[in-house]
């Protein structure tokens, strides 16, 4: 399939690369220096507009080519079907960069990175923000899709509305769900079905359960349109974890 030809499949465009972007721990970040591109890697996690968020030091290269050149990609990349790396799904993202001090974003990054709370707050790392302009993604082998923002963002009404809602669905869940979380988890190749897995994040495209230091992305079915939905998504995810 070339490039520019959209996969013949039911579901919405970028319903495909929103899940992998958003359940990507790890990604390679493409920045610009004196005209030469420079490659690192970096560990993201995504807003509820899926704007893609990165903890960076001062200190990287690539913090200092971003202060000076907002300009960047992003490539993901999820698991090969077999001994070919090519058969792996991968998404490449284009778009601007820019320091963000919102605490609830930060929140947000160590939510699936807990990790890094022990050095989150040192003077020299900051929250930065990377816009999506446009993206490649690759569902494997010979198979290419191009994205614009348009196509690739998830809808702008349900954002707002599971934003609105996330921090009382996240505490009844944590609070009268245990059982269904820890199911649902488990299921998704987590460890301990006696653990207390939580609810850490939640948007249109799914939700984030930890334990520990153990963070699994769960995606819905198909995204949500209002935050109402949740409860039964969360029980047909139990219903296939059982």
């Amino acid at each position: 399939m070339a490039p520019d030809q959209a996969p013949p499949a039911a579901e919405p465009l970028g319903w495909a690369p929103r899940k992998l972007l958003r359940a990507a721990r790890s990604a390679a970040l493409a920045t610009v220096a004196r005209g030469q591109p420079f490659a690192s890697l970096v560990t993201p996690a995504t807003a509820g507009d899926l704007s893609v968020l990165l903890l960076l030091s001062s200190l990287s290269g690539h913090t200092r080519h971003l202060r000076a050149d907002a300009r960047c990609s992003l490539l993901v990349v999820g698991t090969p079907e077999g001994a070919n790396p090519q058969t792996a799904p991968r998404l490449t993202l284009t778009g601007l960069a820019t320091a963000e001090a919102d605490p609830a974003l930060k929140a947000r990054w160590l939510a699936v990175h807990p990790y890094a709370a022990s050095y989150a707050d040192f003077a020299d790392f900051s929250l930065w923000r990377m816009r999506p302009a446009q993206a490649l993604f690759v569902a494997g082998f010979g198979r290419a899709v191009r994205l614009r923002q348009a196509d690739l963002a998830p809808d702008s009404a349900a954002v707002a509305g599971v934003a609105e809602a996330a921090p009382e669905i996240m505490s009844r869940c944590n609070r009268d769900l245990a059982d269904t979380l820890a199911l649902i988890a488990c299921h998704a190749g987590g460890d301990g079905a006696d653990a207390p897995w939580r609810m850490v994040g939640i948007d249109v495209d799914g939700c984030d359960l930890g334990f520990g230091e153990q963070v699994l992305r769960q995606p819905w079915p198909a995204p949500l349109a209002d935050p109402g939905q949740v409860p039964a998504e969360l029980d047909r995810l139990a219903h296939a974890a059982g």
